[in-house]
């Protein structure tokens, strides 16, 4: 685990190897000053040789200078290699993430990926930046000063000895009831950003059952319970403060009077005397900053094998070695498909689907709610890979294509339409980036989005709000086709994305498509036999299962779930 995170700090390594050294140099320094300054004392002032006085003055000021500098340089190395560090480890889950299919990405909670990508990444990287400056200097200054005290007095330096156990004992008991609060914290805040996710983008949910209480009750429970546990946590790690204080003032009192009887009867000077207390100060915060460190780095394991699960989240689906880098033409074929996505066969949402689909035509899928339409679509671009079988466009497997290569020749509208922030234009040119204003408005004429466009005041430029909250559904689906159209794919599948439009528009979204481009294979998903009826074949699905495949009249005479659906539908409109 530590091998993968240190691999996102690349072209940081020089600060973060600095840091250290440059640390190191400012507690040498800082220990020389201790150890100058009881010089001072015992040959210059009690000894009244202001010459003495003046060079050791001047040497110490040197020493407070260099310590100074070195803290400024090493601070800033270590705050450059944390920033860095923290960059790279985003940028790399970020990079990872969006090579993850829908079955990887189904593992893990949008609420969890975000948190893991800000709060853990935080808590890392700072205790990553800790390592590199407290980390360095408390284990160094503990080493230091615990020699030169002992040089100075190995009776006084026992004294350090006695107390430091209670004080590790201390810290111990804290961090071992601060702990799990920390941990849990990590949990529950994923929960909280769930809530708050499903609340904004369910707001008009919210609002037109008028649940807004019920809300606020559900985000208020969470958010109590992250309240809580942070204030036992932190309560508890603020008796590390008056534990410190204590140690530190009770070693200086015993210190101080034994000190006081060895300087009168001459066994210790008044500089020795003043080093060890310095050196004592030095030891004990020594101590009680490995134990804040020990606090984060625990913290900050729990963020890392976080992070380190989304690192080694190995993608279902990847390039194959020698991948096709054309695809010939728009022909499907579904040579006995099963797919499941538990990935075993005997618990399969499509059960031997056998289609075959010559370039050119277009396809109409009927069939109820959960019968397998949209699983069955997402097989072609391979979005998912089949768990049984074959599917092949142009007559090649989709598992020998180059991912890329096949998703630009296939264009899908899913279910669930999606607009980003930005103008209309920026969301229409993530179907082609290099596209001309000449080509946006003949996709958007052809998905009948051109007159809405223009009716705003600034035309294709007018922004979208993020997830296009400030343009209807059917609106959003016009612009979501007329994207997919500016791909010039081979394939077009629609699933389901005329819903939300009145069979008007609908009807001239299907003749703008046949006049476009009659070379492109179409597969039309949809929920009203008039949107499909004038499709070269249609196929009926029922329970993942093909129950009928044929033209309109064939289907009204051989397939009762056909006709049923027709004669239902005919009937409501007659009404």
């Amino acid at each position: 685990m530590i091998k993968q995170l240190l691999s996102s700090v690349r072209e940081y390594r020089f600060p973060s190897l600095i840091a250290p050294v440059l640390v190191a140099g400012q507690v040498a320094m800082e220990v020389l000053l201790i150890d100058k300054t009881g010089t001072l004392i015992d040959n210059g002032i009690e000894a009244g040789d202001m010459s003495y006085v003046w060079r050791s003055g001047i040497f110490l000021l040197i020493c407070l200078l260099v310590a100074s500098l070195f803290s400024a340089l090493s601070g800033r190395a270590a705050a450059i290699a944390g920033a860095g560090f923290a960059n790279n480890l985003r940028r790399d889950m970020y990079y990872k993430i969006q090579d993850y299919s829908f079955s990887n990405i189904d593992k893990f909670k949008t609420s969890s990926i975000v948190t893991r990508l800000t709060m853990d990444v935080s808590n890392v990287s700072g205790a990553y930046q800790m390592l590199l400056s407290a980390a360095v200097r408390a284990p160094i200054m503990l080493i230091i000063a615990t020699f030169s005290s002992f040089r100075r007095s190995p009776k006084l330096t026992l004294i350090l000895v006695g107390v430091a156990p209670f004080l590790v004992a201390g810290v111990a008991l804290i961090l071992r009831y601060a702990h799990p609060k920390f941990l849990r914290m990590l949990t529950t805040t994923d929960q909280m950003n769930n809530v708050v996710q499903e609340n904004v983008r369910g707001i008009r949910v919210v609002k037109s059952y008028v649940r807004e209480n019920h809300e606020i009750k559900k985000f208020s429970n969470v958010s109590q319970s992250i309240c809580d546990d942070s204030i036992r946590a932190e309560g508890a790690l603020s008796l590390s403060n008056p534990l410190m204080i204590t140690s530190i003032y009770v070693s200086m009192i015993v210190i101080s009077w034994f000190g006081a009887k060895m300087i009168v009867v001459k066994d210790m000077s008044t500089g020795d005397m003043q080093t060890l207390l310095a050196l004592n100060l030095e030891i004990l915060s020594s101590l009680m900053m490995l134990s804040m460190i020990i606090v984060s780095l625990v913290m900050s394991h729990a963020s890392a094998k976080r992070i380190v699960e989304i690192l080694d989240e190995e993608p279902d689906i990847v390039n194959p070695k020698d991948p096709v880098m054309e695809v010939k033409d728009g022909s499907i074929d579904f040579d006995h498909v099963y797919f499941s996505y538990s990935k075993q066969k005997d618990r399969s949402c499509l059960t031997d689907i056998d289609i075959h689909v010559r370039t050119g035509e277009t396809v109409g899928i009927i069939g109820g709610t959960g019968v397998g339409k949209s699983s069955l679509i997402q097989l072609i671009p391979r979005l998912y890979d089949v768990t049984d079988g074959d599917v092949k466009i142009g007559g090649i497997d989709v598992r020998n294509y180059d991912l890329e290569t096949l998703r630009d020749n296939v264009s899908v509208v899913l279910q669930k339409n999606e607009l980003f922030a930005g103008t209309i234009k920026e969301n229409l040119r993530w179907g082609n980036p290099e596209a001309t204003d000449e080509e946006l408005e003949r996709a958007c004429e052809i998905a009948q989005a051109d007159s809405f466009i223009r009716s705003f005041p600034d035309g294709y430029d007018t922004h979208i709000e993020q997830g296009g909250t400030n343009v209807s559904g059917g609106q959003k689906q016009r612009l979501c086709i007329a994207r997919a159209l500016l791909k010039k794919p081979k394939i077009l599948i629609l699933d389901d994305s005329t819903s939300a439009v009145d069979t008007a528009t609908d009807a001239k979204i299907r003749k703008g498509l046949a006049d476009y481009a009659p070379g492109m294979t179409k597969l039309i998903i949809a929920q009203r036999i008039s949107s499909v009826e004038q499709a070269d074949q249609i196929i009926v699905l029922d329970n993942g299962k093909i129950s009928g495949v044929g033209t309109h009249q064939e289907l009204l005479a051989n397939n009762a779930i056909y006709k049923e659906v027709y004669e239902s539908q005919k009937k409501g409109g007659d009404e």
